[in-house]
C-alpha cells in the first residue's frame, strides 16, 4: 500500500504548485535560487500572501533591500503589505554615515551577534507560520570563513523550524560567492534562470516527494509571477465518441471519405496564399452550425486580416463569434514561451470547451522557442497528444517553402505527428494560375488518392472533379494528357 502524500502549503502560484505536485511541505526550508532581476523576492511574497489568505501568520526578512522600497514594490504588484510582517535588517544609512572602524575586530564578531539577537528577538515575537528570508546570502558578508557561514545557516533554519514555521529564503549566485554549498541544507530548490527562449524554472531537489519534469517556463508580469509547467499529455484523458466531422464541402468530404475524425491532428501545408487557413475554417464553420467551439491561434497573420478575408468568403465569423462557438486569438510569438501557449490552450480546452484548436502556422509557433529547433517537435507533439487524449481536434497549418517544384508534404518535418495530412498546390495549367487539393495520409480510414482543382470564391470553397486530365501536378506544372474537352471538365463542380 503506497504512502499517503504529506500535507502541502501552496506557494501561492498555481503553476508552481503544479510543478511541485501540490506546493511546499510544511515545516521544512527551501531555496529559491536565481540571478538579479529573476523575480526571486516577487516569488517569496507570492508564497507569504498565500499564507495571509489563509489565516497564516506571515514573515518577511530583509537583510539587503530598504523596507520602504520593499512595500512600496511589493504593493505596488497588489500584495498586501499591512497584512505581512517585515523585519528590516538591512544595512541603514548610519552605516554609510557613521564613523566605524573594524581594525582590531573582525565584522562578524561587531555585527553578528546583535544580528542574531535581533532575529530572535523578532521570530519569537511574531511566532509566524511562514518565513522569508531576502537574501540569505547577505549572512556570509558578516562571518568570516564558509564554515562559519554554513554552521550560521544551519542554526538559523534549525532554529525557525523549530518554531514551526515553513522557510523559504533566497540566494544570488555569482561567480565568486557561489551557493552550491546551500543545497545541502535545503528540503527542496526553486531555480529560477534563462534560455533562449525565455525565463525558466526547475525543481532539482525535493525531499519527500516527486515533482514534475520537463522544461517549464515562467514570467513576471504587473500581477507577480506566472509559471507555465511544461505539458504533460499522458496526465489528461478523457472519454469520447470517435465520429467524423464534416467539412460542409461535399468535394472536401469525398476526399476524406467523409471527414475528420473527431480527436485527430491534421497538418494543412502548402505555400503562401493557397488557401490553408480558409481551407480549416470551413471545418469550424461547420463544426459552429453543430454548436461546437472552436479556436484559432494566428501567428502568422493579424486577426483584422483573417476576419476581413473570411467575412468576403461568406463564413460568418462574426455571428460565430457572438454566439461563442469561436474565439480568434492573434499571438505575438516573441512575446510566449511554448509553455505559456500551452497554458493558453489549455485553459480554452478545460474551461471553456473547445471543440477544434488550429493552430495557424508552425513557422510562426516555432518562433516563441527563439531558435531552439530541437525542442520545436517535442512542444509539438505534447501538444497534439494532449488535445488528442481529450478528444479535441487539431489542425495544424504548414507553410511549404516552394510555390511550384518539387513537393513537399511539410516543411517542418512533422508528418509523423499527424493523423491526417492535406496538401494544397498551386498550379500552372495552360498560362492560368489554379489550384489543387488532395489527401497524403488518412489513418483511421481510406481516403480518396485523386487530385482535386480547389477554388474560393465569393461564395466560399469549392471542389472539383478529380484532375485526371492532367499529369505532373504535383511538380507545380502539369501537362495536358487528355484533349481540351477533358480538360474542361475540372472546371464543372460537384
Amino acid at each position: 500500500m503506497s504512502e499517503p502524500l504529506p500535507e502541502r502549503l501552496s506557494t501561492g502560484v498555481a503553476g508552481l504548485d503544479e510543478v511541485l505536485s501540490g506546493g511546499l511541505i510544511p515545516a521544512r526550508s527551501y531555496m529559491v535560487r536565481g540571478q538579479a532581476g529573476s523575480g526571486k523576492t516577487i516569488l517569496s511574497l507570492h508564497f507569504l500572501q498565500r499564507g495571509v489568505d489563509e489565516g497564516e501568520t506571515s514573515l518577511f526578512i530583509n537583510l539587503e533591500e530598504d523596507v520602504r522600497d520593499l512595500t512600496a514594490n511589493a504593493a505596488a504588484l497588489g500584495f498586501d503589505t499591512e497584512a505581512i510582517e517585515f523585519l528590516d535588517l538591512s544595512p541603514g544609512a548610519d552605516v554609510f554615515t557613521e564613523e566605524q572602524s573594524y581594525e582590531v575586530f573582525a565584522p562578524e564578531e561587531v555585527e553578528s551577534e546583535p544580528l542574531t539577537d535581533r532575529i530572535v528577538e523578532g521570530v519569537t515575537a511574531v511566532d509566524p507560520d511562514r518565513v522569508v528570508v531576502d537574501p540569505l546570502t547577505q549572512l556570509r558578508f558578516l562571518l568570516s570563513d564558509d564554515y562559519q557561514f554554513r554552521k550560521q545557516v544551519v542554526g538559523f533554519m534549525r532554529f525557525l523550524k523549530d518554531q514551526g514555521a515553513t522557510v523559504v529564503f533566497t540566494v544570488q549566485n555569482t561567480d565568486s560567492l557561489p551557493t552550491d554549498d546551500l543545497e545541502f541544507i535545503t528540503d527542496g530548490t526553486i531555480r529560477l534562470g534563462k534560455e533562449e527562449y525565455g525565463k525558466t524554472v526547475d525543481v532539482p531537489k525535493f525531499r519527500g516527494s516527486s515533482t514534475q519534469s520537463g522544461d517549464h517556463a515562467y514570467r513576471v508580469t504587473d500581477g507577480g509571477i506566472e509559471v507555465y509547467p511544461a505539458l504533460q499529455p499522458g496526465n489528461y484523458t478523457d472519454e469520447f465518441v470517435s465520429k467524423q466531422l464534416s467539412s460542409g464541402v461535399e468535394g472536401i468530404d469525398d476526399l476524406l471519405h467523409g471527414g475528420l475524425e473527431r480527436g485527430t491532428v491534421s497538418i494543412v501545408s502548402g505555400p503562401t496564399g493557397v488557401g490553408k487557413t480558409t481551407l480549416s475554417t470551413q471545418f469550424m464553420k461547420q463544426a459552429a452550425e453543430r454548436g461546437e467551439r472552436s479556436v484559432i491561434y494566428l501567428f502568422e497573420e493579424n486577426r483584422g486580416t483573417f476576419l476581413t478575408r473570411s467575412r468576403a468568403i461568406g463564413i460568418p465569423v462574426d455571428e460565430m463569434m457572438e454566439r461563442g462557438t469561436l474565439q480568434v486569438n492573434e499571438i505575438e510569438a516573441l512575446e510566449r514561451s511554448p509553455q505559456e501557449f500551452a497554458r493558453m490552450v489549455r485553459t480554452e480546452v478545460e474551461e471553456r470547451g473547445a471543440d477544434l484548436v488550429m493552430v495557424d502556422g508552425i513557422a510562426g509557433y516555432r518562433l516563441t522557442l527563439r531558435g531552439e529547433d530541437g525542442m520545436m517537435l517535442q512542444q509539438l507533439h505534447a501538444l497534439g497528444r494532449y488535445l488528442k487524449n481529450l478528444g479535441v481536434t487539431a489542425v495544424f497549418i504548414d507553410e511549404t517553402r516552394s510555390i511550384t517544384g518539387d513537393f513537399q508534404a511539410t516543411v517542418e518535418n512533422i508528418s509523423y505527428l499527424a493523423d491526417n495530412i492535406v496538401f494544397l498546390r498551386h498550379l500552372e495549367v495552360q498560362g492560368e494560375m489554379r489550384k489543387a487539393i488532395g489527401v497524403l495520409k488518412k489513418r483511421t480510414s481510406d481516403f480518396e488518392r485523386t487530385i482535386r482543382e480547389f477554388r474560393i470564391t465569393s461564395d466560399g470553397v469549392s471542389v472539383g472533379e478529380p484532375m485526371t486530365g492532367l499529369r505532373g501536378i504535383l511538380s507545380g506544372t502539369p501537362e495536358v494528357v487528355d484533349d481540351a474537352a477533358e480538360l474542361e471538365g475540372i472546371d464543372q463542380e460537384e
